[in-house]
């Protein structure tokens, strides 16, 4: 520096302080530019990736949905269930010796009583509704009658009971149980309902639900 401008300077101290001012803010402006760059390249290595992955989310064509896999749903028809033979019965009363197989395209009601049971008494007005009502149209009634007691294994008495209680379909006797085991039955009264094609399709113990087996057996008169 020049020697007249040093003596310049220190003659003049107020001049001494504005140039020292002067170079502080450069000096400052210095390390700010240097700040600000420093902080713009930190930003912009956090942001990049960020914004790389958003733009490859945005620009990405979207999967397809899985899809959902459905069940097909296929009828199974009813199983068939055919009902055993009226084999091993003594006498019939009302009717000669009657077979299922041989009652194809008729509907038959198999009702298995006994006369000395209350219950089975109090379901007679309604069977004999049903024969009355149905044997033209092919109805066909069959009575088991399986004894209880050793009293009603015998045929007079059935033959007494049938004419006293108005039963005037067919009945066979199963003092053996025969009928019974086959049928897998152990209930008085029970009705089986059998279809056109020798299927039982109803099934019903004790008594009541009087109008639910009506409505099944016009059904089955219907097919």
């Amino acid at each position: 520096m020049h020697r007249w401008w040093i003596q310049t300077i220190k003659g003049t101290p107020g001049l001494l302080l504005v140039l020292l001012a002067l170079a502080g803010c450069g000096t400052v402006a210095q390390e700010t530019r240097q700040s600000n760059a420093a902080d713009t390249a930190a930003q912009s290595q956090t942001t990049l990736p960020v914004t790389r992955e958003a733009t490859a989310m945005a620009t990405a064509t979207p999967l397809p949905p899985t899809p959902v896999p459905t069940a097909t749903l296929a009828l199974t028809p009813t199983p068939a269930n055919p009902a055993p033979e009226l084999i091993g019965g003594g006498d019939w009363l009302n009717s000669e010796p009657l077979a299922l197989a041989e009652l194809r395209g008729q509907v038959v009601l198999i009702d298995f009583w006994t006369y000395g049971c209350i219950n089975c008494r109090r379901t007679r007005p309604h069977v004999r509704a049903w024969w009355d009502a149905y044997r033209d149209d092919g109805l066909v009634i069959i009575g088991v009658h399986t004894p209880e007691f050793e009293s009603e294994k015998s045929l007079e008495n059935v033959q007494a009971a049938v004419a006293e209680q108005g039963v005037t379909w067919p009945v066979v006797q199963d003092n053996e149980k025969r009928i019974w085991r086959a049928y897998e039955n152990r209930y008085w009264p029970r009705f089986y309902l059998i279809d056109k094609q020798g299927n039982i399709i109803y099934d019903h113990i004790g008594e009541g639900r009087y109008e639910e087996t009506e409505r099944r057996i016009v059904a089955a008169l219907a097919e």
